[in-house]
């Protein structure tokens, strides 16, 4: 055969190879290189409770969109505990999770901000709040520290007791309390309670035990963590809600970062989706909770104008104050929070 007619054919099935190779190389990311992102977080699962159900919408979305992410959620603390969840997200050892900001203010104490006694009127009023200059300045402090908001998240919450019901400060009183919080604490401690701290997954074994009188805490953990087997009165948020707590969806920045344009783009549908779904959840986590408690025999009790009047009187001379004086920019933190209307 001619020599050149090799060389022609040889050339040929290069160009070819060459050809398919590239080809592979512009397909889209198989399953086996795609990324897994680790989701962890202490609420259970299974039960119903939506901060899970946020985090599944995460999962379940990114699965859908098919751009080589997936998420594998570990949830009611069997990856990280509680309160190292911050510390874990910051280093990168987890990539996701959703907890109440607060539990981070032994870092940053500005956060206690977040959970304020009568800070937040509605959840109406914690949409607008998570628009504003006073979260922009929480958020600041957050990327500061290598992780990014990627949903916000507002829960309301009441009192609960074994031993009688909490509608004025008197009624705390000489009870030992779970209060989420150190704003909620300082408060709480001016109207004579004893305190016990502890995350709100470890509520129920604390009452159980005697160490625990009475807690307050968001509607869905007193539903998820069946907190009616344990109290005879709750006072839910009704009309008069002090207690609201801020609780995002956090993702380590560096893992972020990491991504590629699209399965960012796919990462923020997914939590713009899951924080829609957290907000409307929340609104009706009240109601449910109300429900579940008086079908459990709970006696409800509902705070009065005056008596969260006197509350948040109290808030301001223990909380506010203590807020303002100890913690750098406070009294502007708060002035910031109270101009949302």
């Amino acid at each position: 055969m001619n020599p050149l007619n090799l060389l022609g054919r040889s050339l040929l099935g290069r160009s070819a190879a060459a050809a398919l190779f590239a080809g592979l190389l512009a397909l889209p990311s198989v399953s086996a290189t795609a990324q897994t992102l680790k989701a962890s977080h202490q609420w259970p699962s299974g039960t119903g409770d939506f901060r899970d159900e946020m985090i599944q919408i995460i999962a379940k979305e990114l699965s859908a969109a098919n751009v080589g992410l997936d998420v594998r959620v570990f949830p009611g603390s069997s990856l990280v505990k509680p309160r190292e969840q911050w510390s874990a997200l910051s280093k990168g050892q987890i990539d996701i999770s959703l907890f109440p900001l607060d539990y981070a203010a032994g870092k940053h104490p500005q956060f206690s901000a977040t959970l304020m006694p009568g800070l937040v009127k509605n959840h109406e009023h914690a949409v607008r709040l998570s628009k504003s200059p006073f979260m922009d300045e929480i958020k600041k402090i957050v990327e500061g520290e290598g992780i990014i908001v990627i949903a916000d998240g507002w829960l309301a919450g009441g009192f609960a007791s074994k031993k009688k019901c909490i509608l004025t400060p008197e009624d705390a009183q000489g009870q030992v309390m779970r209060a989420a919080g150190p704003m909620f604490e300082r408060m709480l401690a001016g109207a004579g309670a004893s305190l016990a701290s502890m995350p709100s997954s470890e509520i129920y074994t604390a009452m159980q035990t005697g160490v625990l009188d009475a807690a307050n805490t968001s509607s869905e953990s007193f539903s998820s963590y069946r907190l009616q087997e344990q109290v005879k009165c709750m006072t839910p948020p009704g009309d008069q809600a002090l207690w609201f707590m801020y609780e995002p969806l956090l993702m380590s920045k560096r893992s972020f970062d990491r991504l590629n344009p699209k399965q960012q783009e796919a990462l923020m549908a997914a939590a713009k989706k899951a924080e829609d779904f957290g907000f409307k959840k929340a609104a009706e986590a009240d109601a449910q909770m109300v429900d579940l408690f008086k079908k459990a025999g709970v006696e409800i009790v509902y705070m009065d104008a005056a008596q969260a009047d006197a509350w948040r009187n109290l808030a301001k001379e223990t909380s506010y104050k203590t807020f303002a004086a100890e913690v750098a920019g406070g009294q502007a933190l708060i002035d910031k929070a109270l101009a949302v209307q």
